[in-house]
């Protein structure tokens, strides 16, 4: 497929479900759209992979917070026209996740209230102090929600007046909110737990981040009915419904910069293509550094952006068993084997994992019981996420494949690998029974796994940290005329909800419009007319390889498993 060097206003680069939900409002604004991907299928973190005609894994979502009839998520696909072509099923609202340390089980529901009644009723004598705790969480989600569903900018000194405790706390540790309201030890695991899901432990995670989630998430609990690809899938239709185009297999290795402005891109091959905007759905970082190169960038910004510290990197082991566990209530299991999860953080930096400290377990037949694709009736699909140190000694690799390093062979890393392998099942029979002679398929994606099919940094898959040294993340404008970065490492956070929204404030920078507030308000800005009709046996997989490679053989079926 060869489009004239002159056809695209803009090129996003990467898939992601940032890339294409900034592509999609783009698109269905008026604007010429390509969307460039280096994997077979789009969707990043969001896209699914199949095994033995039987099972669909859901590579990174595990459950989205906030999509009931006033949700963002929600209002972020129906403003593209999705409205009814994605659905989401709501988990269990008097318990989406289940969190357990020895001698002590909370179920999460959705809503702060009973939230604050349970954890008062599991820690009595610290009532105050997770009433403080709660008071100030509840005061940072609201206040963000409100900011980013805001009709207008909101100035400095309004902010301070308007969101006093997101100015109290923005950038702070997660752990100095815990000193100030004199938490033990047990009250912070628990009321940290949900950092498994996405490697940042309370010394890493800001206050307005973590804060954010808990609200997202207890504004219900949701997973998009059919499974994620679904997302990628729908939007991949806006995109070429309105004049855009995905092209799959494409990688692109330099972002042009001509006299400060950014020109378009190059691929590896040697393809250009020119376009007056570039939006980078890559690892920020690698976009700095690489793609587009430091000499482009002011100093300052460089040297901060190689002193980026990244999240822990996650392993994720995928699990279906010839028993059906729909007996179990439609909610998460996030496991800890001790009471204090900042010592599970220290430990997994030892590289120790013969007895992995905690787990996250996503049981995906339960969450889409409707679903023929994910499992065989009467078979079990879940999921099981561990942290992972950073580095890639502890996988007996010098360097990652980004960098061209070769790791499935390598003897060294199958062993790793294996050990893992065999603590994950080891622990997870711990946290919920013994199921492993009914093990019907198992695999595990490394941290190298997700570098691979990602090019991000380390293999992390919810980006930065610190970026300079400071717990802060970019803003989707950058230095470079013309260029936006969108994804895991912007300000708007870490998982699917977090990137779409950096999709789709990259969008209205550039168009110069508040399209979050506008469409949370209604506005639609795709011609539905457009999109196409569903037929029987609709594949949002093959939908998601893009017009040119829809039918092409060696459908993503056997896509990115854990190699």
């Amino acid at each position: 497929m060869t489009e004239p060097e002159d056809q695209w206003d803009a090129v996003v680069v990467g898939a992601g479900m940032g890339g294409l939900v900034c592509a999609a409002y783009l698109a269905t604004s008026g604007k010429r759209v390509l969307v460039l991907e280096q994997h077979d299928v789009a969707g990043g973190n969001s896209h699914v992979f199949r095994r033995r005609r039987a099972y669909e894994f859901d590579v990174g979502v595990h459950y989205l917070g906030d999509c009931g009839p006033d949700g963002v998520l929600p209002a972020i696909l129906a403003g593209v026209g999705l409205a009814d072509r994605v659905k989401f099923r709501e988990m269990d609202p008097d318990g989406y996740d289940r969190i357990v340390l020895p001698g002590l089980e909370v179920d999460v529901p959705a809503d702060w209230p009973t939230l604050r009644t349970r954890l008062r009723q599991a820690f009595p004598e610290d009532a105050t102090a997770i009433d403080s705790f709660l008071d100030i969480s509840q005061a940072i989600g609201a206040e963000l929600r409100a900011g980013l569903l805001s009709e207008s900018e909101v100035s400095p000194s309004d902010l301070a007046r308007r969101t006093p405790e997101v100015v109290r706390w923005n950038n702070r540790p997660l752990t100095e909110l815990f000193d100030h309201c004199g938490l033990p030890v047990r009250a912070r695991t628990v009321l940290s737990a949900q950092t498994l899901n996405f490697g940042m432990g309370p010394d890493q995670i800001s206050v307005s981040m973590h804060a954010s989630v808990t609200d997202h998430y207890l504004r219900g609990s949701y997973y998009p009915e059919g499974g994620s690809q679904v997302m990628a899938a729908s939007l991949v239709e806006t995109i070429e419904a309105h004049g855009g185009a995905l092209r799959t297999k494409s990688r692109v290795g330099r972002i042009l910069v001509e006299q400060g402005r950014a020109g378009g891109v190059e691929l590896v091959g040697g393809e250009r293509i020119k376009a007056p905007l570039v939006v980078s759905n890559a690892d920020f970082p690698r976009t700095v550094l690489e793609l587009v190169g430091p000499d482009h960038f002011p100093p300052a910004l460089v040297a901060r952006t190689r002193e980026t510290e990244m999240a822990l990197p996650l392993a994720v082991a995928y699990v279906g068993l010839d028993i059906d566990l729909g007996d179990r209530r439609n909610a998460n299991l996030l496991w800890h084997r001790g009471e204090d999860i900042s010592e599970s953080y220290r430990q997994l930096a030892t590289g120790d994992w013969d007895e992995l400290p905690a787990l996250f377990v996503s049981f995906a037949s339960i969450k889409d019981p409707g679903s023929r694709a994910v499992c065989p009736e009467g078979h079990s699909n879940f999921q099981v996420l561990v942290m992972c140190p950073p580095g890639y000694e502890q996988w007996g690799v010098r360097e990652g494949p980004s960098s061209g390093g070769r790791y499935r062979r390598n003897a060294d890393y199958r062993a790793a690998k294996d050990r893992l392998t065999e603590a994950i099942v080891r622990g997870t029979e711990t946290a919920i029974g013994p199921f492993r002679e009914h093990i019907t398929h198992l695999e595990v994606a490394t941290p190298l796994t997700q570098e691979r099919y990602t090019r991000s940094t380390g293999g992390v898959s919810f980006g930065m940290t610190r970026w300079g040294g400071q717990i802060a993340r970019p803003d989707v404008r950058t230095s470079v005329s013309g260029l936006f970065v969108v994804g895991q490492s912007t300000r708007y956070g870490t998982g699917i909800a977090g990137v779409a929204i950096s999709g789709i404030a990259c969008a209205g920078e550039i168009l110069g419009r508040r399209l979050l507030s506008e469409v949370h308000r209604g506005a639609v800005f795709a011609d539905r007319e457009l999109l196409p009709e569903r037929l029987p046996g609709w594949d949002p997989l093959r939908v998601s390889r893009g017009t040119a490679r829809r039918n092409a053989r060696g459908l993503a079926g056997s896509g990115r498993g854990a190699r």
